[in-house]
């Protein structure tokens, strides 16, 4: 078996974490039938994703990680000034994640009522993605 000898630094394995989550929900929205694509820089606009159906309609997500358990934590509005249509949240912590409109506040508590709470499994993101 490999064994990895590569020890990373908190920021950058913090980013490594980060890119994984935007990697599994690209696998989950690709095997429900949209097409996925992924930016090559999204400083500027802020867009981890672009999904597009059949119909030519495109949404813009991006993809946020919270290292906490606790629901009511805050999430802060890191793409201000982004056109975007979906936020997805992921918990580092636990086995949720929620589904929120892109706002314009400076921070916002991740079970807002606004905001689909999913179960971390592709099917129950996809019935929480479908209510959106």
């Amino acid at each position: 078996m490999p064994k990895l000898h590569t020890t990373l630094k908190h920021p950058a394995l913090a980013a490594h974490k980060n890119l994984s989550y935007e990697h599994i929900l690209c696998g989950w929205l690709t095997g429900f039938g949209w097409e996925v694509l992924k930016p090559l820089v999204d400083h500027g606009r802020r867009t981890d994703l672009v999904i597009a159906d059949d119909e030519g309609r495109y949404f813009r997500i991006q993809v946020k990680t919270v290292q906490s358990r606790d629901e009511t934590v805050r999430i802060e509005n890191r793409w201000h000034g982004g056109r975007l249509d979906y936020i997805v949240i992921f918990s580092t912590q636990a086995d949720w994640g929620y589904i929120a409109p892109a706002f314009t506040e400076a921070s916002r508590r991740v079970n807002d009522r606004s905001h689909i709470r999913f179960h971390y499994h592709p099917e129950h993101f996809r019935k929480a993605f479908e209510k959106a």
